[in-house]
């Protein structure tokens, strides 16, 4: 009887954490390189290619956010491009181009947690010269099974359900300059 409780409450809990829609926000049209590169001015990574590559995650994953599966195609092409040319990524590479060629939105979504699962220790082990690279879990991606992700900003927005749960998630770690 208790567990029963005890799982109630969790439940219950989760949900709450993740309903609180952002109502005033909407799926937006394709970011262009422009406000990528803006997001990403202020954080400088020690290694250039690890710049490109995260400049190319941070526009999939806006796109993703945006609920853009048409943009999200080409933002994961280019990605895969730079992951096949880093020694390492070659996995990444694999799955960000399944994410290219998914069929929807919901395929890109699983995919991308795949990617993530690659990807995060990247930057969590990469040298910072300046800004904060903010690693970011979603409980309720993936049919509750979570999903991290990463993010130039602290504010969550939540690339796994877009508009639906924009703000549902939580910061777990920050990878900071040295």
């Amino acid at each position: 009887m208790q567990v029963r409780n005890y799982f109630g409450v969790v439940a219950i809990s989760i949900l709450m954490a993740c309903n609180s829609t952002n109502k005033s926000t909407t799926a937006t049209d394709t970011l262009s390189v422009e406000k990528v590169e803006g997001k990403v001015a202020d954080l400088h990574i020690a290694d250039e290619k690890l710049q490109t590559i995260f400049s190319a995650y941070i526009k999939l994953k806006d796109e993703l956010v945006s609920t853009n599966f048409e943009a999200a195609k080409p933002a994961a092409t280019t990605l895969a491009t730079l992951l096949k040319g880093y020694n390492g990524c070659e996995n990444a590479a694999i799955l960000t181009q399944k994410i290219a060629t998914a069929k929807d939105i919901a395929a890109q979504r699983k995919e991308f947690t795949s990617l993530n699962t690659e990807l995060v220790p990247v930057f969590q082990h990469t040298v910072l010269t300046s800004g904060t690279i903010y690693v970011q879990h979603c409980p309720m991606a993936n049919k509750g099974d979570g999903g991290d992700w990463l993010s130039t900003e602290k504010k969550i927005q939540n690339p796994y359900y877009g508009s639906e749960m924009m703000e549902c998630g939580a910061v777990i770690a920050e990878v900071k300059a040295k």
